[in-house]
């Protein structure tokens, strides 16, 4: 017969789930996550001195800790209420145990965008980027950069609408009611990407040819072009001068303003009907693809492991602070992977 489990059963149970799916372990023995509480706090201070009034705060970290699952697994607020009630591992990663009260969506859709609106994710990257500097990850190797789409739930919209939307006009009718208007995305934009349309947005990064982790970042509506973003994406603490990017970022602008500022364009180059890429062109291309396409392992860790492209946001600013956090969870994935492959070849 069977006895009743007690608390050295529940922690075999957990050593096993460790065993079974290690990410969430290595990631809370890894990450410092104490290291983003101030700016975290600092998003709530002025709130809590305006009002002191209201139930306990749950504790910040637990919070940031629930957005690095949602963005671990592209979750929305309400599947990641359901999930970490219904999952022990991810429980235990956000720091609850049995008895305590699970975050619900509302919780962290508020967490969420107080963070946006005190400007904390942007800061939240920069701090771990500037953490990997000092763990001794500076950027170097040159830099690779690259756009992905965003894709965002289409909008349904009459030919007057769209045509007040591309003028930067709210169509009148979604005046009038602000719940419509709450669920229409003004912001997005279709583009053509191999003959096929795409709704939403470009998430552009820079990342640094000898780790891999995202060092820069921009995102905007899907059809700005790619090459105006290049300067914005540069990053100046990468310690060599070399750029790579695919031939949509090529133009004579470009290359004379890498030029200018110091860098060595290693750009993919373009031919056309008139003047064909030669065979020496070419061969170029074939050995900056070799170090181009790493960035291209980014976006398929994002698509394959990270629960795929799709941005449940309405607006670029919130789209912006959506894609900010999610590749700083990025990171977080690559920091731990590369120090889990040190520790384990020491």
């Amino acid at each position: 017969m069977t006895g009743q489990k007690g608390l050295w059963d529940e922690e075999e149970r957990l050593e096993k789930l460790g065993r079974k799916k290690p990410c969430l372990r290595y990631l809370t023995a890894i990450i410092p996550w104490e290291e983003f509480r101030p700016l975290l706090e600092g998003a709530f201070e002025q709130e809590e001195r305006k009002s002191p009034a209201g139930r306990k705060r749950i504790d910040v970290i637990i919070m940031f800790k629930m957005l690095v699952l949602q963005h671990l697994f592209n979750l929305r607020d309400g599947d990641l209420e359901f999930q970490v009630n219904d999952r022990r591992s991810f429980e235990e990663f956000v720091g609850l145990g049995v008895m305590d009260s699970i975050p619900d969506a509302t919780t962290v859709w508020l967490f969420r965008e107080r963070l946006r609106q005190a400007g904390v994710t942007e800061e939240l990257f920069q701090k771990f980027d500037t953490y990997l500097a000092a763990k001794g990850l500076r950027a170097q190797g040159g830099q690779i950069i690259d756009a992905t789409i965003v894709p965002v739930p289409k909008q349904r919209n009459r030919r007057k609408e769209n045509e007040d939307i591309k003028q930067g006009k709210v169509p009148e009718k979604w005046q009038d009611n602000p719940k419509r208007l709450s669920q229409k995305d003004p912001d997005a934009r279709w583009t053509k990407k191999n003959e096929v349309s795409h709704y939403g947005y470009k998430n552009s990064i820079s990342i640094d040819a000898r780790y891999g982790l995202i060092r820069r970042q921009v995102v905007t509506p899907a059809k700005v072009h790619d090459s105006p973003m290049l300067p914005a994406l540069l990053d100046p603490e990468n310690r060599e001068p070399m750029v790579w990017a695919d031939a949509a970022y090529r133009s004579k602008q470009v290359d004379s303003f890498l030029k200018e500022v110091g860098y060595e364009s290693r750009i993919q180059e373009k031919g056309s009907r008139q003047h064909l890429l030669d065979a020496a062109a070419k061969e170029r291309n074939r050995e900056g693809s070799k170090t181009r396409s790493r960035v291209e392992h980014v976006f398929a860790q994002m698509e394959m492991s990270m629960g795929g492209k799709l941005t449940g946001c309405i607006g670029l600013a919130r789209v912006k602070a959506w894609w900010c956090l999610r590749n700083l969870v990025f990171n977080f994935l690559g920091f731990t992977q590369l120090e889990y492959g040190l520790a384990k070849a020491q």
